[in-house]
């Protein structure tokens, strides 16, 4: 059986968090670059049927794609590098999985057979691997194996990926493997041996990797890499390092210096000799490397903030917006339950701008409400997302409409629910149930920051909550200055907030940063920065 489209594995070994993601993504935009259709698919080891229960100190944020999947947060890397959306299909889970096959052998599909990981687990593997590229829309599907090679949760899918490789074709298949180079800093040197106990345990598995990246933080010498190539089967050329970069956007510039897509596409048949086109993607490295506009203080505040990658979209979309604007964003994370009225001024007195974060549940509530309040009167630039915009219609409930017991009723019974599920959403007790999911349009307010931001009416933006804005509120909160200036078209629901009279103060009941890219920078981010700049420059006058 022969396929037009060919596949890269990649796995890792040594340690987790290497940054297989990372590489599949450069990967991808390399090949991109020369022309090729390519996709990224991650495959998940956990049994949760995906990310969206679990807690953002676990597994960092859960990203949603356009389709309304909770997805693992390496499908945002994904898109951010490729400038492409991602869907369901592209991420994979041991639950998801399982959950499957289990439900065919409900339905008496597997009558009269004995269900096993081997081949009922694998072949259904197989399939969601293969899916992708059935329909022969790319010319490459990357798929990232998560985990660590000798893992007992990942031996399941290193074999699907053993028997692919005979059934597709060697010259259709590759395999990436990435490991750690550890330097010894008592004795001076680079040690290759957990990287050739980890190829050794792929082979145990049946699978020979065809290309080895070496994760490390010192620049790795040519007896190094022979030692390595000699040692695991890889030839020379098919040796790459990948050392720590101030960003990891210059990754992919990394790679092609070592030729890693050359070395894939003759390793699968395809044409090297296409010209490459990083003209754009080299300069906006240059920017975020050498920004001529300074640098611009602005708070994140949240109660997750010991682990940024509970936030990374948001994170990487002031990196973007931020070489928009040719400014260092230096993001500084303030942890939502330790502020008071007391001390937010001496918390949030020298920054230019506060992004108060998404989030579920009460903790820390009442900190991201103060933390408005403190924006608003001040005349801060304000960006809140999700929670952040509900915290925004509360804290003005409170503090200008006088009710001073305005809540959301997610946090318990309150007199004044500015902030309420949907009639439909209420008996609904499933988690994920009575969420809203995945791109909604909506239509905003000519005149609006938001307006301005977007330079058009309709948008499109991709949502993850359970509570809305209550209507009922409306017109109270408009006649006092809190304006509704994005709305659905198809269920009048709220989706931006502003007031009026304050130099940029937005709150959207959407997710921006879901949608921000390398090359399309999201406007509101943009317009944000912007916002903090100007704030910045009038406060030094």
């Amino acid at each position: 059986m022969k396929s037009q489209t060919k596949y890269i594995f990649v796995t890792g070994g040594v340690a987790s968090s290497l940054g297989k993601g990372i590489i599949a993504s450069s990967l991808a935009k390399l090949l991109q670059a020369r022309g090729y259709s390519v996709t990224i698919q991650k495959l998940d080891p956990y049994i949760n049927v995906d990310p969206g229960t679990l807690n953002p100190y676990e597994h960092g944020e859960c990203y949603v794609t356009e389709d309304g999947a909770e997805t693992d947060l390496d499908l945002g890397h994904y898109e951010r590098f490729l400038g492409r959306p991602t869907s369901q299909a592209n991420n994979v889970t041991t639950g998801r999985i399982y959950q499957s096959v289990i439900n065919k052998e409900r339905r008496g599909e597997f009558l009269g057979k004995t269900v096993q990981v081997i081949p009922h687990i694998t072949d259904e593997i197989k399939r969601r691997i293969q899916y992708l590229g059935a329909k022969h829309k790319y010319d490459v599907v990357i798929t990232e194996i998560g985990g660590t090679v000798g893992d007992i949760e990942s031996l399941p899918y290193i074999e699907s990926v053993r028997q692919l490789r005979y059934e597709l074709g060697f010259g259709n298949t590759l395999v990436v493997h990435l490991t750690l180079i550890p330097y010894m800093r008592a004795s001076g040197e680079l040690k290759t041996k957990p990287t050739q106990h980890s190829v050794k345990q792929l082979q145990e598995n049946g699978l020979q990797p065809d290309i080895l990246v070496l994760r490390s933080e010192m620049p790795l010498t040519e007896e190094v890499k022979r030692k390595v190539a000699l040692f695991c089967n890889v030839e020379p050329d098919a040796v790459v390092a990948s050392l720590d970069v101030p960003t990891i956007y210059e990754v992919p510039l990394m790679m092609l210096d070592q030729k890693l897509d050359i070395v894939s596409l003759r390793k699968l048949g395809l044409d090297t000799e296409r010209p490459i086109d990083l003209e754009k993607w080299r300069d906006f490295v240059d920017r975020v490397k050498h920004p001529d506009n300074g640098t611009v203080r602005i708070a994140l505040v949240g109660k997750y903030t010991e682990l940024p990658d509970a936030y990374k979209s948001i994170c990487e979309a002031f990196v973007h917006a931020g070489a928009t604007n040719h400014v260092k964003v230096s993001l500084q994370y303030v942890n939502s339950e330790k502020i008071t009225p007391e001390n937010v001024a001496a918390t949030l007195g020298d920054m230019s701008g506060i992004l108060v974060a998404p989030g579920f549940g009460h903790r820390g509530l009442e900190g991201k409400i103060t933390a408005v309040r403190y924006a608003r009167e001040n005349g801060v630039p304000f960006l809140g997302i999700c929670l952040g915009m509900q915290c925004s219609v509360i804290e003005y409930a409170r503090n200008v409409l006088g009710l001073a017991e305005a809540n959301s009723t997610e946090t318990g019974a309150t007199p004044d629910p500015v902030i309420d599920l949907m009639e439909e959403q209420k008996g609904i007790t499933e988690k994920g149930g009575t969420m809203r999911l995945g791109a909604y349009p909506c239509r905003l307010q000519e005149g609006s920051h938001a307006y301005a931001a977007y330079g058009k009416a309709d948008i499109s933006e991709r949502h993850r909550h359970r509570y809305e804005f209550n209507n009922k509120y409306k017109d109270a909160l408009a006649a006092a200055g809190m304006i509704a200036t994005g709305i659905n078209p198809d269920t009048n629901l709220v989706e931006v907030v502003e007031v009026e009279g304050h130099p940029w103060f937005v709150g959207v009941q959407y997710h921006p940063e879901y949608k921000s890219t390398v090359i399309h920078p999201h406007p509101l981010f943009v317009g944000f920065v912007a916002a903090a700049i100007d704030y910045r420059d009038n406060k030094q006058k």
